[in-house]
């Protein structure tokens, strides 16, 4: 038994380190094709990753992708694709931003105002999921079309709202557009970090907290563990009495409430507003941060910073007269790779789990032999 936890541990971090690894060897390769020294490449990341500011930034972002991982990661846990992510958010923070700029929060006290905000953020994320969870349940719809198509309505009902007409307004001294801004009382302050003028969001424990109870709703209770169950056999659950309609409903419902609090850091800690510039793809992200960390918590962190990292490094590659564009065919290559190694792992798991059995019944059989 403690062999077989060994090799399951090598197994389990065998597929994102070489997957890393791979990455990083065709990067090189790439590099040397171009006439950039790897070493050069290396040297400057290593020279940015020392920098507050970039270590500011990276956390800020991997805050917000990690967010967006664990939303597609209960999905996934169900065997459900939840593209829309990207949708679900931006609709929640635009939404939400509206409610938090309103004149008559002002006179809201603060927490309430902030506890509003981030509620309604995941009352609108879970609402736009749980549209894809009827057409799924009562006509079949798959999720993936389903929730594509979300995000284009969603993309272009925000465009509808965002305008001086109706929830936005002119920012003065620029021409664009946004949503009225969030007075001192409805935003939550960052934190200091020595040397860098830049702040961490306050709500980097909003994702820790998200993460611990990701983490102990999956392995700690018995909806997680129906959940799992479904997403492993749904014939099984069914047997067992779990309605599969149930299970798909609330997982997308759950998916898109964690979805909706994608945007809350950035919009509360420092933007304030919701405009033209708010970050998209976010929800994007999220579905390779996931698969990297394998729907882990723990490795869905880690996953997150290197995205976080690698997207802040860039800048730094720029300065030093590499292509950013490396940092992009990196991420890239991790992704596939990450998807081709954990294939591979499988298919040797079952392998040597048949070789176990099959041990196991031969000196069963030997046995039976001695004793007769």
């Amino acid at each position: 038994m403690g062999r077989f936890s060994v090799r399951s541990v090598l197994l389990g971090l065998v597929a994102p380190v070489g997957a890393l690894v791979f990455a990083a060897l065709v990067c090189a390769l790439i590099l040397a094709l171009t006439g950039n020294p790897p070493l050069d490449t290396v040297d400057a990341m290593a020279t940015a990753a020392q920098r507050p500011r970039t270590l500011v930034n990276s956390l800020n972002s991997a805050t917000q992708y990690y967010l967006a991982a664990v939303a597609v990661a209960i999905g996934f846990k169900m065997k459900l694709f939840n593209i829309g992510v990207d949708g679900q958010y931006r609709l929640a923070a635009m939404l939400s931003a509206a409610l938090a700029g309103a004149a008559f929060m002002d006179g809201v006290p603060p927490f309430l105002r902030v506890a509003m905000t981030i509620v309604a953020a995941m009352l609108v994320g879970a609402a736009w999921s749980g549209l894809a969870a009827l057409l799924k349940v009562t006509r079949g719809v798959s999720e993936v079309i389903s929730t594509i198509m979300l995000n284009a309505i969603a993309t272009y009902l925000v465009s509808y709202l965002l305008n001086p007409a109706r929830l936005a307004e002119n920012v003065p001294g620029s021409n664009n557009i946004g949503t009225r801004p969030i007075t001192e009382g409805g935003q939550v302050p960052g934190i200091d970090y020595p040397g860098s003028t830049s702040k961490i969001f306050g709500l980097v424990f909003l994702a820790v907290l998200v993460g611990v109870v990701y983490w102990f709703v999956l392995s700690r209770t018995r909806f997680g563990f129906e959940l799992k169950a479904t997403g492993l056999s749904e014939s099984a659950a069914v047997a067992s009495g779990v309605s599969v309609q149930k299970m798909v409903v609330w997982s997308m419902l759950l998916s898109g409430a964690v979805a909706g609090l994608v945007g809350m850091p950035q919009l509360l800690g420092s933007s304030h507003s919701y405009s033209l510039d708010f970050p998209p793809g976010l929800g994007f992200i999220g579905i390779a941060v996931a698969l990297l960390g394998r729907n882990h918590p723990v490795g869905m962190a880690v996953a997150a910073l290197l995205w976080g990292f690698l997207d802040n490094a860039a800048n730094a590659l720029d300065v030093s007269g590499v292509p950013r564009e490396i940092v992009l065919i990196m991420q890239g290559v991790i992704v596939l790779s990450v998807v081709v190694a954990y294939e591979l792992v499988r298919r040797y798991r079952v392998r040597a789990e048949q070789r176990d059995v099959g041990r196991a019944l031969g000196r069963t059989k030997t046995l039976e032999e001695v004793s007769a």
